[in-house]
């Protein structure tokens, strides 16, 4: 267009009843307020531990890890922390109905229905046949400036893969998508799912990069057990704990345990243990569900 500016690129569009809803590719340096980066709660002291204190608002954390690891139960763990703090929250579901979540919720011991009904948290299932990535990023991007929203859950990524034509362009809008929510103060979770449950393990896109903090959810067996090992294999903002710990989703939450500083081989999934007092957590308590 001569004599004037224009956003260049590919925009989404849909074709609804009256016209059209044009959705402009999103540009993250069109979106900034002010904010401090303040850290902020898990729920969980052990958790935060591991996260060098817990999550910094404008930052962003992958959950990685294998099928039913536990990966949104960790994320419910932190909605319903920040819930309790009076924040209000955005999880968007690309895999799980919303019956299949609250009922994760109920056998976690989590509240979370109390808080969906007073407006904290808010759940949209998501149809990725249906909505395009503009679309999607133009309604992440309402719900914080319009509503007001200080963390967005997106379960999961591998969902959201299927609304793209192309890995390539997958990994710009989320890049321009994690940029904005950033620059605007949220505190973003993005779930992974990866190929594979215990040995070698295959992650479907590396957009670990992307994200400012990476946890690392793994199955391994000791004890005649298939247990449950977390560990923060990277952190932008601030230091972090190195330490692989084992963890647990119980009727009481989610409940991590100390340091597997006996086991070596533990990420592997088939660990040796070369000490004398096990650190494992005890088998007497109640599952979830």
């Amino acid at each position: 267009m001569r004599g004037m500016t224009f956003r260049g690129g590919y925009h989404d569009f849909t074709i609804q009843t009256g016209g059209l809803a044009i959705f402009p590719r999103l540009v993250a340096a069109e979106h900034h307020k002010a904010f401090i980066g303040e850290l902020t709660s898990t729920g969980s002291a052990e958790l935060d531990a591991l996260l060098g204190g817990g999550i910094e608002r404008g930052t962003s954390l992958l959950l990685i890890g294998g099928a039913g690891v536990g990966k949104s139960s960790i994320a419910l763990t932190y909605v319903m922390a920040a819930a309790a703090r009076g924040e209000a929250i955005s999880v968007f579901a690309f895999d799980e109905g919303l019956g299949t979540v609250f009922a994760r919720a109920a056998g976690l011991g989590m509240p979370l229905q109390k808080h969906v009904d007073n407006g904290r948290v808010s759940f949209q299932q998501i149809d990725p046949a249906e909505l395009s990535p503009g679309e999607f990023a133009h309604m992440v991007r309402e719900s914080v400036e319009q509503d007001g929203v200080q963390v967005i859950v997106i379960d999961s990524i591998n969902g959201y893969m299927n609304a793209m034509p192309e890995e390539r362009f997958l990994v710009l809008q989320l890049h321009e998508l994690l940029s904005t929510l950033n620059q605007l103060g949220v505190i973003t979770i993005l779930v992974l799912a990866q190929h594979g449950m215990v040995g070698p393990i295959e992650t479907p896109l590396d957009v670990s990069f992307l994200s400012d903090a990476v946890l690392m959810l793994r199955y391994f067996e000791a004890e005649g057990r298939v247990r449950r090992a977390i560990s923060v294999v990277k952190k932008r903002s601030s230091v972090h704990e190195d330490a692989i710990r084992e963890f647990r989703l119980t009727s009481e939450g989610v409940r991590v345990g100390p340091p597997l500083t006996q086991f070596q081989g533990v990420l592997t999934g088939s660990p040796n243990f070369r000490g004398e007092v096990t650190p494992l957590l005890p088998a007497d308590e109640k599952p979830a569900g």
